[in-house]
């Protein structure tokens, strides 16, 4: 009997020391030269300092693409729980093996991705928006499909980096058709991941917490205002999410879902539109607050 007490004891011990071991932030920076108009050190390694200095159960490492391996070397990505992303300019330079494997992981359940503002359009953030679409649409066709043969294809933009017009069909969609009595043939268009209309003029921004009992909005109050941001307008073309956790407005009557999440496999992903380069949107608490309940979150089931 003491013995078997002992063993509990222990294992109730190392369960404890597991869960109370940090969240390891791998932070991803382009680091580009304009963010010396809003930061003294690169944004990154602003959101570095400024988390560090008001939390001790997150661990972080600041990393840039001029890094070995982009900064998303094996031993990175190994190492990390969640990777923070902030990308604009220098999205074409990452490789499509790097996005593959960030993705892989994720779906794995070994990584968890918070995708920041112009990080729409980073191969990782695409790449789960893609793998989630497939997934969608395989369900949407096997349910048509009633046990029947089932073909499909997937149809991606025209281009990388474009920008879906006003009107257009808002992707995914899917589209069907029989190819014989017992065959159907489905098409998916994947997303384009990105939106009609952008202003960059900095104006203000006003914050909706849309899901106040989600982890993620933890602490916030119902609305905020962000004095100095870009402007993003819907319709943005990714997949449903599973929540919408923050809508954000303007003035002149353009409105974002600007806080997102959707799981891809295992894995998670956080998407949160506020910030730009050249505006301080990542010294402002609120914004630093959504970071770090985003990362406790998102990261607790690989710190376990």
């Amino acid at each position: 009997m003491q013995h078997a007490v002992t063993a509990f004891v222990l294992l109730l011990i190392a369960s404890t020391t597991a869960r109370a071991e940090p969240v390891r932030v791998l932070v991803w920076d382009e680091r580009q030269p304009r963010q010396a108009e809003a930061y003294e050190s690169f944004l990154g390694n602003e959101i570095v300092a400024r988390l560090q200095a008001s939390t001790e159960d997150l661990e972080f490492r600041s990393v840039t693409i001029d890094d070995p391996a982009q900064g998303l070397s094996p031993q990175n990505l190994e190492w990390a729980d969640v990777i923070i992303w902030w990308g604009h300019v220098r999205q074409a330079e990452v490789t499509q093996d790097n996005a593959r494997r960030i993705l892989d992981r994720i779906v794995a359940g070994e990584l968890d991705l918070i995708a920041l503002h112009s990080a729409h359009w980073a191969r990782p953030f695409t790449a789960a928006m893609h793998w989630r679409s497939v997934e969608q649409g395989r369900r949407h066709f096997e349910a048509l499909a009633d046990g029947k043969e089932l073909t499909i294809e997937t149809v991606a933009p025209p281009r990388e980096f474009t920008v879906p017009i006003h009107g257009s069909v808002v992707t995914p969609a899917f589209f069907g058709y029989r190819k014989s009595r017992n065959t159907y043939h489905g098409i998916i268009h994947l997303p384009w991941c990105c939106f009609p209309d952008y202003r960059a003029d900095g104006a203000s921004a006003t914050i909706g917490v849309v899901t106040p009992g989600h982890p993620i909005a933890a602490g916030l109050p119902e609305t905020f205002t962000i004095p100095r941001t870009e402007m993003y307008n819907e319709p943005f073309h990714v997949p449903e999410p599973d929540a919408v956790i923050f809508e954000e407005t303007w003035e002149t009557g353009e409105r974002f879902r600007s806080g997102m999440v959707w799981t891809i496999g295992a894995g998670r992903v956080f998407y949160f539109r506020p910030g730009h380069e050249t505006y301080p949107v990542y010294k402002q608490p609120e914004i630093l607050k959504v970071l770090g309940n985003a990362c406790r979150w998102l990261g607790a089931d690989d710190s376990q």
